[in-house]
């Protein structure tokens, strides 16, 4: 409840066992629901009978199981169609700069690959690092692409990964011109959760990408923070990691994902940003 403004406290106790059914990948029984949410049986199925009545719960015969009902499906439809993805990632870009104190942008997936469509920059610090808008990402030597061909259906990137390392790779990314190569390269950055680079695209620059999925779970943009090498902590568990990786987290739940931003690991289609 809003400080200073009164509210239904039974609307709040009852929504409990919505954001239960919502948090679990499936139906409950009662005596599973009423124990998540610290409520006796008979409490909890009282609000189950009312968020019935009005489509939000669905109750399976055969099973006795409750799952989220057609009410509760065309709210959050409702919701998401609603959603300008873009000014929501932007205005988290722009919290995210000011926290870390180092430059922050979006890519989303086009045809040519990841490509810039925001940047914030601190004014303690103008760095950029050529992250001009409309700039598109190689897959192999970028943090973004890095991440973005590790979250992405292998046959989706790799024609553009082809193209980039030709007929010779360089014997660092050889291993990304097979299949077996390309999985456990690509499983080792999900597992990192987050796309890396230090030095690789341009030199004296270390950069992360996170990944922030949409409702069905697919990799719908890419959250980067970059800065000096000498002065950003791009370590796994470091200061900026844990900040953009709760800023993706957040992202991914904005879109309706139950991801907690790091990896579902068997990635889909990615959808275009708004």
């Amino acid at each position: 409840m809003m400080p200073g403004r009164a509210g239904i406290q039974s609307v709040e106790v009852g929504y409990a066992l919505l954001d239960a059914l919502a948090a679990t990948p499936d139906a409950m029984m009662l005596r599973d629901l009423s124990a998540v949410c610290a409520m006796s049986a008979a409490k909890a199925h009282r609000y189950l009978v009312s968020f019935q009545r009005v489509g939000l719960v669905v109750q399976d015969p055969a099973t006795s199981r409750y799952d989220l009902g057609p009410m509760a499906r065309r709210l959050g439809l409702a919701s998401l169609a609603r959603l300008d993805g873009l000014a929501v990632a932007r205005a988290a870009a722009a919290r995210l700069c000011e926290a870390i104190g180092h430059t922050t942008a979006l890519a989303v997936w086009s045809e040519r690959g990841p490509i810039i469509v925001h940047c914030e920059t601190p004014s303690c610090q103008p760095l950029t690092a050529g992250l001009r808008l409309g700039s598109v990402m190689p897959l192999s030597s970028s943090a973004t692409g890095r991440c973005f061909a590790a979250w992405l259906p292998r046959e989706q990137t790799a024609p553009l990964l082809a193209s980039e390392l030709g007929a010779r790779p360089p014997r660092p990314l050889a291993r990304l011109a097979t299949a077996s190569g390309w999985a456990a390269w690509a499983a080792a950055v999900r597992a990192r959760g987050a796309g890396t680079a230090d030095g690789d695209l341009q030199r004296g620059v270390a950069t992360l990408c996170h990944p922030v999925f949409d409702a069905a779970g697919r990799l719908t943009l890419g959250l980067v923070t970059l800065g000096p090498s000498t002065a950003f902590d791009g370590r796994a568990g470091g200061a900026i990691d844990k900040a953009a990786q709760s800023a993706a987290a957040a992202l991914s739940r904005e879109f309706g994902s139950a991801s907690d931003g790091r990896a579902p690991t068997v990635a889909r289609p990615a959808r275009r940003g708004r």
